[in-house]
């Protein structure tokens, strides 16, 4: 049995998050690709592993199929205490870490399906327009009340870094990109930047999300 996580996807989408992860916990994974926009045999593979042809999907060592990002993130970093990623259970930075990483994916990520595929709920490309243009809204619109509440310092939770970091630094890369984001949520977009300098990310940022000016759009 493989001793390395597999995780399905592909760069600068979703499996990045969990991606980086591993990278920074320092545990082995390899990388498939998979994209719900990929070749049909890629969507075949990814369906068969999720019904739902979401990214990112991961196969732990021991064979368990997980989805969903942030449980990803926050189980990954709570089996790998030793590397203080997650706060422990009874931190004081506990509350607010589950909190924000709750946030994200409940108020930004699913706007993503709305703005990328409109036409899986409306009919006329008028209504779909509509609809991508209030997704982005939305988007704005939870980024700047994450910013509005937050006092990083220097970290979002304090001085330790913590994957909630890695978590706001890829999504934010994604639309409305970085230009809107250092303008409009610039304490978020100072712990962005600091996660894009960390060397240890170097060769990760490279390989899997080479996207200098953005990404989704």
């Amino acid at each position: 049995m493989s001793k390395a996580f597999t995780v399905y996807g592909s760069p600068g989408y979703g499996s990045t998050l969990v991606e980086g992860a591993l990278e920074l916990l320092g545990l082995p994974w390899i990388s498939v690709e998979a994209g719900p926009n990929g070749q049909p045999d890629e969507q075949d593979l990814l369906q068969s592993l999720n019904p739902l042809k979401q990214t990112p999907v991961v196969v732990t060592p021991d064979g368990q199929v997980m989805t969903e990002s942030a449980a990803i993130l926050i189980w990954l970093g709570d089996l790998h205490a030793e590397r203080r990623l997650t706060p422990a259970p009874d931190a004081p930075e506990r509350a607010a870490f589950l909190r924000w990483m709750s946030f994200i994916p409940a108020q930004i990520y699913p706007m993503y399906l709305l703005k990328d595929h409109p036409d899986r709920w409306v009919r006329s490309a008028e209504a779909g327009e509509e609809l991508r243009d209030q997704a982005v809204e939305q988007i704005k619109r939870a980024w700047r009340a994450m910013e509005d509440a937050v006092e990083p310092s220097p970290w979002i939770l304090g001085e330790r870094m913590s994957l909630l970091d890695f978590y706001v630094t890829v999504v934010s890369r994604w639309t409305p990109r970085r230009v809107w984001f250092a303008e409009f949520c610039p304490k978020l977009n100072a712990v962005a930047e600091r996660v894009d300098a960390m060397p240890e990310l170097e060769d990760f940022w490279a390989r899997r999300f080479p996207f200098t000016d953005g990404w989704r759009g």
